[in-house]
């Protein structure tokens, strides 16, 4: 695991789709995590009606001998109902990530808005899990450098990290990793593929942007304006062929931030299209503590691969897709999508 002394070990199926609930019929998938004020661990769920129709739900994690065995589901906390969250044949508020932010007092969730112009990543924000603030979809900074403007591409895998970092400008910031995409042909055809200045590799990729800490605490809407954007991992190894994108929040650890990530193989279908051809696998990088734009190790084989039969069949088969990250008892466990179906949750321990 080239520098990386972890591994992950499956626990179990942690929830399945409601068969009474129609907001649940093609699949409960790719959870959010929190604590709650009462101290309770929660999940915030995607689920998904039928028309691929997504909803964040919330559902209290039930723990027995410190290990998570099921959830019991409170109720919805974010539906599509912006006009940029909907679409004509589609909507949805999808895969969200949430990070408590300490030096906000705020948990931060990072979602698709999948609206008229397809994947967007949006904001909101929560002291509770329960009631969201909607800040609206990210806005990126254009930067002269990169002779592009971020704000033209789809975007997803959005994760903010827990603690403030220094930015690329010395000034004290929050960063948030993310993945571009760059096929401008998915909302204008013929437009083709756009990189950056400086991009020779056109695979959706993991970048790194910053948002200064002071800009936000004067007011939070600013926590929707990104800028310094940088490129922190490609495709590398045999199990992210055809991209990368990143997982649950960045953990601070010994060597420096763990970065869950999922590599993908098989064949990309439309951005608008539930994909059949592919193989989610989860895989660890390791990033720079006092520059999380460094990558200083990763795993050339996956921590994770699909197995199981949940993993292996669902409405998109060949998926395992790490979303979240919590501690219970003294024990890391990492909430996962199976098969665009189910959750699962895996164990993650060190190695050494």
């Amino acid at each position: 695991m080239a520098g990386i002394p972890y591994r992950l070990t499956r626990v179990g199926v942690l929830m399945t789709p409601d068969p009474d609930d129609p907001r649940e019929a093609e699949g409960v998938l790719n959870p959010a995590s929190g604590r709650g004020p009462d101290g309770e661990l929660y999940l915030l769920p995607r689920l998904v009606a039928d028309g691929n129709v997504s909803r964040v739900g919330l559902a209290r994690v039930v723990v027995e001998d410190g290990a998570p065995v099921g959830v019991e589901r409170i109720g919805m906390v974010l539906e599509p109902d912006r006009g940029w969250e909907r679409g004509v044949g589609n909507a949805g508020v999808e895969d969200p990530r949430t990070t408590w932010i300490g030096a906000l007092g705020l948990h931060v969730m990072t979602y698709v808005a999948y609206g008229p112009l397809g994947p967007r990543t949006a904001l909101a924000v929560s002291q509770d899990l329960r009631s969201w603030h909607r800040l609206g979809p990210a806005l990126f900074r254009y930067e002269d450098a990169l002779d592009m403007d971020l704000n033209l591409f789809h975007n997803k895998d959005t994760v903010f990290f827990p603690e403030p970092v220094t930015a690329p400008d010395g000034t004290e910031a929050l960063a948030v990793l993310h993945r571009p995409m760059w096929d401008l042909g998915e909302t204008r055809p013929g437009q083709g593929v756009r990189v950056p200045a400086g991009v020779t590799d056109e695979r959706q990729s993991i970048w790194i942007s910053y948002v200064p800490l002071d800009a936000v605490r004067a007011d939070i809407r600013n926590l929707a304006l990104w800028e310094q954007h940088r490129f922190v991992a490609g495709p590398e190894f045999a199990f992210e062929e055809v991209k990368i994108g990143g997982g649950p929040p960045p953990l601070r650890v010994p060597e420096g931030w763990l970065v869950l990530h999922h590599g993908v193989t098989g064949v990309i279908d439309s951005a608008f299209s539930q994909q059949q051809k592919v193989n989610y696998a989860a895989g660890a990088l390791l990033l720079d503590a006092d520059d999380p734009s460094r990558v200083l190790a990763r795993t050339p084989e996956p921590l994770l691969a699909p197995e199981t039969d949940d993993e292996r069949s669902g409405i998109v088969p060949n998926v395992v897709f790490p979303t979240a990250i919590e501690e219970i008892d003294g024990r890391l466990f990492v909430f996962y999508g199976m098969a665009d179906s189910k959750i699962g949750v895996a164990l993650l321990e060190r190695t050494d």
